[in-house]
């Protein structure tokens, strides 16, 4: 028993804190990961929780004082240098991206946008996979404060407030989209029901089979056809795929399936390659900053 040290471990974040007493480097991971949670046999990496200093020596770890505090890190997960706060309001540190409890401003610890800009920080394309409401929160959030916490400046974090708020009105038009079809499709049913008892069977031989030719002929589905001649922004309705689809196919294409003049389907074309091209543009911009953030954290844990 006298042989073990006392030693402290944390996990990246410094939200969790454990101590625990190891004879060993190998058996600090083990007991580190187990308090922390971790899975079993998974690999750890062990840091200074002060300066990140890799500890993988069995000696230099016997050399260390009792009570160090070691950080331990997942494949993906980077030391960061504790973020301390003067009065609640003066971020310092700016670069890093975590805070510690003691030094924080309770109302600044307690701010729920904080652990959303420190996903941020990590992957910026974590943008798609959150909620309304955590975009929202984004948001709302202080741009000062924000900027701090995912190392921008603040101009830029008034950018990408502007950016995720463009997402949610995006998702609402979406949302929007997808009501008023259901209700049109209903609409149509109905309608198509009412005209089938009183129109004859020559004449219902002539339409449907025209209807059937088109989207067959086409590739396009009946909801891309309606959502074409639409009359508010169509492009701003279609997915990606769609719109590839659309551009592809050409003016004359496009005149044909939709039975509209060569004018408005030349705009039409014009607005949804403008919008695939900006949809591009972003996805692009996201890989570009995805690369450039995993860069610097390969840099910074080098």
């Amino acid at each position: 028993m006298t042989d073990r040290k006392p030693c402290k471990v944390c996990n990246f974040t410094r939200q969790k804190s454990y101590g625990v007493a190891v004879p060993s480097l190998e058996e600090l991971k083990l007991k580190g990961s187990e308090f922390l949670g971790f899975s079993s046999g998974q690999p750890v990496t062990v840091v200074l929780d002060n300066d990140g200093t890799i500890v993988e020596d069995q000696a230099y770890f016997l050399c260390l004082p009792s009570d160090t505090k070691f950080m331990l890190l997942h494949e993906r997960e980077t030391w960061s240098p504790v973020r301390r706060v003067d009065g609640g309001t003066a971020w310092m540190a700016r670069d890093s991206m975590l805070l510690e409890a003691d030094t924080v401003d309770s109302s600044s610890a307690a701010a729920p946008w904080l652990d959303l800009a420190r996903q941020l920080k990590q992957d910026l394309a974590s943008i798609i996979l959150m909620s309304d409401e955590d975009l929202q929160t984004l948001v709302d959030a202080p741009s000062t404060e924000l900027a701090s916490a995912v190392g921008f400046q603040e101009k830029k974090a008034e950018e990408l407030q502007e950016t995720l708020q463009q997402v949610l009105d995006r998702r609402e038009e979406e949302r929007q989209s997808k009501e008023l079809l259901q209700l049109y499709l209903k609409a149509v049913e109905k309608e198509g029901g009412q005209q089938a008892d009183q129109s004859k069977p020559g004449q219902e031989k002539a339409e449907d089979p025209e209807v059937e030719t088109v989207e067959v002929d086409s590739g396009f589905m009946s909801r891309t056809l309606m959502v074409l001649k639409g009359k508010t922004s169509p492009e701003t309705r279609l997915s990606t795929e769609e719109l590839q689809m659309v551009v592809t196919r050409g003016v004359e294409a496009m005149e044909r399936v939709l039975g509209l003049d060569r004018i408005k389907t030349s705009a039409l074309l014009q607005a949804c390659e403008a919008e695939l091209t900006e949809r591009l543009q972003q996805i692009q911009a996201v890989q570009s900053i995805r690369s450039s953030a995993q860069l610097d954290s390969s840099r910074g844990s080098s």
